[in-house]
């Protein structure tokens, strides 16, 4: 149980697209916000979701974001194309202005909400992706890869943690390997693409890996910049030294 006191609000934020909704969850003194988007299908939060809410508890301002096909009620999600669109105008309302999110800012979501966060990473101008169970291909059909898509974050040089099922027929850990090289963290976790009703290790691992991101972030902030070879100031310190006895 954790001591940090969360407040708990939502927003309604009005896109190219139809109305959004963004459900908050601040603890008193943020270290980071972490912005999720749900998958294409259903009309609550799936577990896994639901579990990385509670990384309140190490300080993380959680944000939910509901698409605008949902908060309209729709059973079927709109084209990649617009939720892209509504994706941009809910992350520049989040981020604009004294009441922005604190940085680091890190951007996913499950599903087809991890295919809108690798898509617009870069345009969003975010620090890292957490994605959970990228569907890489449709079930039974790896010809038709989606590795482009999660390349656009490892591509724009973007940090990226990719969390799948063991047994998710729309990519295994091993596929996501092969078509990242290496290029960003892919963990397994139990189950298929909902991995399980109680996803504890999806939360460790996403705890994990925003924890190292903030450790490196603490790093390269106290990095000294390089001296500036043959700035006046040495240049001046050289030709005093060369009149000395």
């Amino acid at each position: 149980m954790s001591d940090v006191a969360v407040r708990k609000s939502v927003r309604e934020i009005h896109t190219p697209v139809g109305m959004a909704l963004a459900h908050l969850w601040r603890p008193s003194r943020p270290c980071g916000s972490l912005v999720l988007g749900h998958g294409a299908g259903g009309s609550s939060w799936s577990a896994d979701l639901q579990a990385l809410t509670a990384l309140t508890a190490q300080g993380w301002l959680v944000v939910l974001v509901e698409q605008p096909w949902r908060v309209a009620g729709r059973a079927v999600a709109t084209p990649p194309a617009q939720l892209d669109v509504a994706w941009l105008a809910v992350m520049e309302e989040l981020t604009s202005g004294r009441g922005g999110l604190p940085r680091p800012l890190v951007v996913g979501g499950r599903s087809a909400g991890a295919r809108v966060a690798c898509r617009t990473a870069k345009a969003v101008g975010t620090d890292a992706v957490l994605a959970l169970a990228f569907p890489l291909h449709p079930p039974g059909k790896p010809e038709k890869s989606r590795a482009a898509e999660v390349q656009m974050v490892t591509g724009a040089g973007i940090r990226l943690a990719v969390i799948q099922g063991e047994k998710d027929p729309f990519g295994s850990p091993d596929d996501l390997r092969s078509a990242l090289g290496g290029a960003a963290k892919v963990a397994s976790a139990r189950g298929n693409h909902s991995f399980t009703r109680t996803p504890a290790d999806v939360l460790e691992i996403a705890r994990a890996f925003l924890s190292e991101l903030l450790v490196s972030r603490d790093a390269s902030s106290r990095v000294p910049p390089p001296e500036l070879i043959g700035s006046p100031h040495q240049q001046g310190e050289r030709q005093d030294q060369q009149h000395l006895p």
